[in-house]
């Protein structure tokens, strides 16, 4: 049930791809909380994704292109997005990542460092840029919320998660560097949300990822956050009831953050060893 949290404000969303995505189901909840917002992906990800789709149920919300590593793109993202919809921007959510390493099958300790040095462009130093640009182009309003997903994995070792655990603890420094600055400078608050693991089309692609999903969800004891969870937990967090909220990593993931080990896990364990 929507309560138009949102409503007079305009944002951009960064990486839906298709219905699996966090950043679709933010888009959806964003518009039916009254926002207006703006599309955007890569133009390779425009071609493979449904974001025209998106696009329709979002009351035909404008799409484009840009690659977040580029300035030009993200220049020209934020200058068109404010003549379409009118006016300066209240929140951008930024739901980027990618690894070639993982993509390729290539481990931790072999890694390939043109290819670790574009996971951390594309899924960590995108994030900086998106916020260096809006603050030159001053395309946030002050009070603004911007929001970059990450993942636990950026503080504890999950062997299959590989060079993006780097990545997502950079992203994580980011937010609370540039949120300090940006905080300062104009109100702009900047957090990230480290989100239960999700069966994303992102999510799918790192190793043992299945089995991992069962483990946090006899982990954690609410279960594992849903992306429909996560996007209200955005939505929230772009509306006025968190205007104090800044530079933190947020976890959203059922508890599992904060738990050792849980009754079900030990159940399980026990069989194993009948």
């Amino acid at each position: 049930m929507a309560h138009q949290l949102l409503k007079g404000k305009r944002g951009i969303i960064f990486g839906a791809l298709d219905e699996r995505s966090i950043a679709w189901k933010v888009a959806l909840d964003a518009v039916a909380e009254g926002a207006q917002i703006v599309l955007s992906n890569a133009p390779i990800a425009l071609r493979m994704g449904k974001i025209n789709e998106l696009s329709k149920l979002c009351n035909d919300a404008p799409v484009i292109a840009a690659d977040a590593t580029s300035i030009p793109d993200l220049e020209n993202l934020m200058t068109q997005g404010m003549e379409k919809l009118g006016g300066k921007f209240d929140f951008m959510l930024h739901s980027i990542g990618m690894s070639p390493n993982v993509r390729k099958n290539i481990s931790y300790t072999d890694t390939n460092y043109d290819n670790f040095l574009k996971t951390l462009d594309i899924s960590a130093l995108s994030f900086h840029k998106v916020l260096q640009t809006a603050m030159k182009l001053d395309a946030l309003n002050e009070w603004s919320s911007v929001l970059a997903l990450s993942y636990i994995a950026a503080q504890r070792t999950f062997p299959g998660y590989n060079d993006m655990a780097d990545a997502k603890s950079v992203l994580e420094s980011i937010a609370r560097s540039f949120g300090y600055q940006y905080g300062f400078a104009k109100k702009v608050r900047v957090n990230t949300i480290s989100q239960s693991p999700t069966v994303t089309t992102a999510g799918s692609g790192v190793a043992g990822f299945n089995a991992f999903i069962d483990y946090a969800e006899k982990l954690s004891p609410l279960g594992n956050a849903t992306a429909d969870d996560c996007a209200k937990y955005c939505i929230s967090l772009f509306s006025d009831y968190t205007r104090m909220v800044t530079m933190q990593n947020l976890f959203h993931d059922g508890g599992f953050s904060n738990t050792g080990v849980s009754h079900l896990l030990i159940e399980d364990l026990n069989k194993l060893n009948a």
